[in-house]
């Protein structure tokens, strides 16, 4: 019990690490190759959350249940305006052509944070929430948008 809250200890203070750098990075602007990578990154980080978070889910009070279809369908529609993001993204000269997309993922996260913040899903899944949303977050900062928990969406 002790040496899993080290552990948890440790790993949130890395992700404030994390997104301090991201804070300073987020003062300057950014090469489309750049925000490739960061968008390769949270749309990988969606689908592996999806998957913990489907599992998580089944071993929940929330099992079999309408609001435990309601969040898979939630996650699921994250993980597809990942997907809407990317493929827009490809095809645009400028990553501020892809905001609107932005907006949208940062939404829909913003709809889960609200399930991860209300309901206890397991240390593997919270971690994978807050890599996640570290993730959003920059995403969040590089299109100049509210960040994922905001009353803005």
């Amino acid at each position: 019990m002790i040496r899993t809250n080290k552990f948890a200890f440790l790993f949130i203070g890395l992700v404030a690490i994390l997104t301090l750098s991201s804070a300073v990075q987020a003062q300057r602007g950014y090469s489309k190759a750049e925000v490739d990578r960061l968008i390769k990154n949270a749309e990988n980080r969606s689908d592996e959350f999806v998957g913990t978070f489907d599992r998580s889910l089944d071993r929940s009070r929330l099992n079999n249940s309408e609001r435990e279809d309601q969040l898979n369908r939630r996650a699921q529609d994250l993980e597809k305006a990942f997907d809407d993001l990317r493929s827009r993204f490809d095809r645009t000269e400028s990553y501020l052509d892809t905001r609107d997309e932005a907006r949208k993922c940062l939404n829909i996260a913003t709809d889960i944070n609200v399930a991860m913040r209300n309901n206890r899903l397991g240390t593997r899944t919270e971690n994978a929430w807050v890599i996640l949303r570290n993730e959003m977050n920059t995403l969040a900062r590089v299109y100049n948008l509210p960040l994922v928990g905001s009353r803005a969406y």
